[in-house]
């Protein structure tokens, strides 16, 4: 059956993408890649700033069940070298839950500031390609240079430039393949960024595993040098939005990435059909935050894009920091590690049977199931030997798939000229909780309620929030803010 002609520059490019090829396989493979890397920095503080088992070498005065910052550094000595962690590098095992748990809240207050601040990046001046080549790119050497660190606080704020650098490579990654195929493949397509993320936090316990005995400096190092390498590849090799560029006048480029995208067969007849297509693309602006304005200029997006950010806030506070917290819980931490990166795994395959249902009630589930039983974990205590450890992984298991189908919901939500702002923000809400995350897991070493505790309380209450958002199953993507208010309008 011949498709009709298409009435809009929209349903132009729906139909120029509808065939999904090898060529989109390959694309969707290299823009993935960039989250394989970002999932190792997001975790890696699980390792390197992880508090090193012990034993005693004077049985007279200790024993296991001692305090540690009462014993003489002659009583008692690491199981492994000391520099396998900073916490026994720099003698930190006796500082309090600030100094401990700053280097991986610098981690995510660079994150979330590096994501307000370049959130407008990729939607005005810089594009999708580029602004994910360069937070990769600098993401790597930074993490190279982490290496050189002498103290906890040149630590710190290295791991600050690190979050700031890579604060936009989900974000762009997650667009730029969202904008590259038509409405029947985005959530297909974001799986498989989500599975290469998982491989990513996957891979930190075999690197880990491999380093045990060895400084925690080459945990950067694996992971860095790679990164750099793809990044460079990246550059020449992933291809812009064609929406993008439509939306910024470039139509000759966005031409050409859907030719050669499309089916050889189509690939002659769309310079013709475009001719009959109204095109009112929007001239480039040189305004950088120009997205923002146009984002919080219409009070039903500014209200949308609060309420998401509210959700994503206490999506982050359990994805981030259940995983974090796994060293509280007294099971192995190569082993917990693990578990919780299988979890991601089945979590996308969750996900993709999600695309069916609807995204408010999806979201709404999935948060209250994390929130209960990120409470129970306090509940039960260490009375059911490994119940703990099984709730962690539920209540993880939870959030990540809750995050996923946020993050979908999140690009169907916004038109394009503002799509990866509000992405980005809202992204930076989660990671803006995830910021508490790491000085309440030092808390909750002595009281659980201060770490899962107050996880599953607030994933509680920020997903009730979800209720004050539409629907977006089943609906096209929208290119201006014009486009989305009359569509909206039409189904309402």
């Amino acid at each position: 059956m011949a498709e009709t002609e298409p009435e809009s520059l929209d349903e132009f490019i729906e139909q120029s993408l509808g065939h999904f090829g090898w060529k989109h396989f390959i694309q969707s493979i290299l823009v993935s890649l960039s989250l394989f890397f970002d999932s190792q920095q997001a975790f890696i503080g699980i390792y390197s700033d992880a508090n090193p088992t012990w034993h005693c070498t004077n049985s007279t005065i200790c024993s296991l069940d001692s305090d540690i910052c009462k014993l003489p550094k002659s009583a008692w000595s690491w199981d492994g070298p000391s520099s396998m962690s900073i916490i026994s590098q720099w003698g930190l095992e006796c500082a309090n839950s600030f100094i401990s748990g700053l280097p991986q809240s610098s981690f995510f207050m660079g994150s979330f500031i590096g994501g307000i601040l370049l959130a407008t990046a990729a939607d005005s001046s810089l594009g999708r390609k580029n602004l994910l080549f360069l937070s990769c790119f600098l993401m790597s050497l930074t993490s190279m240079a982490i290496v050189f660190s002498t103290n906890v606080w040149i630590y710190s704020a290295l791991k600050f430039l690190i979050g700031f650098s890579r604060s936009t490579i989900v974000t762009c990654a997650l667009v730029l393949k969202t904008e590259k195929v038509s409405k029947k493949w985005r959530f297909r397509v974001n799986i498989v960024a989500f599975f290469t993320f998982a491989l990513g936090y996957l891979s930190l316990p075999a690197i880990a595993y491999v380093n045990k005995d060895s400084s925690w400096k080459y945990l950067y190092l694996w992971s860095s040098i790679p990164a750099i390498c793809y990044s460079i590849l990246a550059y020449f090799f992933v291809t812009e939005s064609p929406r993008w560029l439509f939306m910024q006048g470039r139509e000759e480029e966005a031409m050409k990435i859907l030719k050669e995208i499309a089916p050889t067969e189509d690939g002659g007849m769309l310079a013709s059909r475009l001719l009959e297509v109204p095109l009112k693309p929007k001239a480039p602006s040189a305004d950088f935050f120009s997205s923002i304005g146009e984002l919080f200029g219409k009070m039903w997006a500014t209200l949308r894009i609060l309420a998401v950010m509210v959700i994503t806030f206490g999506i982050g506070m359990v994805y981030y920091g259940t995983p974090l917290g796994v060293g509280n819980l007294g099971f192995d931490i190569y082993l917990a590690v693990i578990f919780n990166a299988l979890l991601e795994i089945p979590s996308f395959i969750v996900t993709y049977l999600l695309e069916n249902c609807r995204r408010r009630y999806s979201i709404l589930s999935l948060t209250s199931i994390s929130g209960i039983c990120s409470i129970l974990c306090v509940v039960v205590g260490n009375g059911v030997k490994g119940a703990k450890i099984w709730l962690e992984l539920a209540s993880f298991f939870c959030a990540c798939t809750a995050n996923n189908v946020c993050v979908i919901y999140t690009m169907e939500l916004f038109p394009t000229c503002v799509r990866n702002t509000a992405t980005a923000l809202a992204r930076q809400a989660g990671v803006f909780g995830a910021v508490f995350c790491p000085f309440l897991i030092s808390a909750g070493r002595r009281n659980d309620l201060f770490s899962f505790g107050v996880f599953g309380v607030i994933i509680l209450c920020c997903g009730i929030f979800v209720a004050y958002l539409p629907e977006t199953k089943g609906v096209a993507l929208s290119d201006t803010m014009d486009q989305q208010e009359s569509k909206e309008s039409t189904t309402m």
